[in-house]
């Protein structure tokens, strides 16, 4: 079996993928960041302010301006995992 480049990329060790990913809330404020850089923005109206809905396998954001819902994976290859 040939080697798989992608999982071999130069600048990443275990140690420090672990460092800044390691956990779940880790993994999830990154994806937070990514997802949104200037902070959170509704998909549906453009607004800014929201609540977290908490209690739920991934964190849910509820825009204060519409009430519409969206997690960080939604929309995402992730959706539906």
């Amino acid at each position: 079996m040939s080697m798989n480049r992608i999982q071999f990329q130069p600048g990443l060790s275990m140690p420090e993928f672990l460092k800044c990913y390691g956990t779940q809330a880790q993994c999830a404020a990154a994806l937070e960041q990514a997802r949104w850089p200037a902070g959170f923005r509704c998909p549906r109206c453009d607004g800014a302010v929201y609540s977290r809905v908490r209690g739920r396998p991934h964190a849910l954001f509820q825009c204060q301006a519409c009430r519409h819902q969206t997690s960080l994976i939604a929309g995402t290859v992730m959706q539906g995992t």
